[in-house]
């Protein structure tokens, strides 16, 4: 270790919109396109129907419940916004299922204290261009770093710059592919609006971008939105991608789009996250997918060594959403999750911790 960790939290998809719009203090309009729901208040019946009353409006620090104490602790917090800030904008068409909160709603997500906002996704787009204009606004307005989306493709792509304690900087390239579901006409170009697509030479990307702006003592993620939402199976091409991303100088792989978490990676002592899981949505309530439990819910806290990027510890945090509130997961709900990721991890172990944490290692 060249000198104390930094401690990095990376969160999987955060979704204020439609349920958690509604119980907040300035819900937005309720309407919906989907085929079975056509107001958003419905998802806050399905939750109260499921686990009790949720009282309404709740204040802004409601849906991030007892994850609050932990979010306020790390370096550096990261994770993948996937709701659209906008009361603006048209429905996207083509698409079964659209997110947004109403701006006077972003306390909600400044109560989490995110360093950097990831918006290079198959939701931040729901509302069209406009939609996005009025994200991009609101969110720098707050003061919130974003990264993957950009109103040209040179913005989508620049890195957030983070400072840290250190001296360096953790630098976040976030990056969405067509297999979470993006439509590959958002993606950003010289004239137009959009996310960044991830390119055929990813890793060729990532060092060229790198190349002109890390400095000794940087940190690099490069975060990506990509895969289904359900299955614990990590594909090959999955594999080769985070490898490559890994060699060609980023020292986190933070991947997002799974409803659940999938299990970790630890290469040449970096950290590879498949999937965080979602963290906060409304999906109370909601049967169909009940093996994969996601209702669980996992903070990953990594302390990285800032001289070499390397993976000095890794702790997962478990949470369980209730009433559109995250409470700290019970021991069994905990053993479970140990369970689930350690049976599939590839190269790595995951044990109980003495403080109702997960533990990861390399076998």
């Amino acid at each position: 270790m060249s000198g104390d960790p930094v401690s990095v939290c990376l969160a999987g998809d955060v979704m204020l919109g439609r349920g958690i719009d509604q119980i907040l203090p300035h819900p937005g309009d309720p309407a919906l396109r989907e085929d079975y729901v056509k107001d958003a208040r419905a998802y806050v019946a399905l939750a109260e129907a499921a686990n009790g009353p949720v009282p309404r409006p709740v204040g802004y620090d409601w849906p991030w419940g007892e994850a609050l104490a932990a979010l306020a602790t790390p370096d550096v917090r990261v994770l993948n916004l996937e709701t659209a800030v906008t009361a603006d904008g048209d429905f996207a068409p083509g698409k079964a299922v659209h997110y947004r909160m109403h701006p006077a709603n972003l306390p909600c997500l400044t109560a989490a204290r995110p360093d950097v906002c990831v918006l290079a996704n198959n939701h931040v787009l729901d509302f069209g261009p406009r939609g996005l204009a009025e994200t991009l606004e609101s969110l720098a307005a707050a003061g919130l770093r974003t990264a993957g989306a950009g109103r040209d493709a040179e913005a989508a792509r620049r890195p957030a710059c983070v400072p840290l304690r250190t001296g360096g900087r953790l630098l976040v390239l976030a990056y969405g592919l067509p297999s979470s579901g993006i439509p590959p006409d958002w993606a950003a170009t010289a004239g137009r609006p959009g996310v960044a697509l991830l390119p055929a030479g990813a890793a060729d990307d990532l060092a060229d971008r790198l190349r002109p702006v890390r400095r000794p003592g940087d940190l690099v993620v490069a975060s990506l939105h990509w895969g289904p939402n359900w299955g614990l199976g990590i594909s090959r091409a999955e594999t080769r991608l985070a490898h490559a991303l890994i060699d060609a100088g980023a020292d986190i792989v933070h991947g997002h789009s799974s409803h659940h978490p999938r299990p970790p990676e630890i290469h040449r002592d970096r950290l590879i996250l498949y999937g965080c899981g979602d963290l906060v949505n409304d999906y109370e309530g909601i049967g169909g997918h009940d093996r994969y439990r996601d209702d669980l819910r996992l903070l990953h806290l990594a302390l990285l060594d800032p001289g070499s990027g390397r993976l000095a510890a890794l702790r997962l945090l478990p949470y369980r959403a209730r009433r559109m509130r995250l409470e700290r997961a019970g021991p069994e709900d905990t053993a479970w999750l140990r369970a689930a990721l350690d049976r599939r991890a590839g190269g790595t172990r995951v044990d109980e911790g003495p403080d109702g944490t997960l533990v990861v290692t390399a076998r």
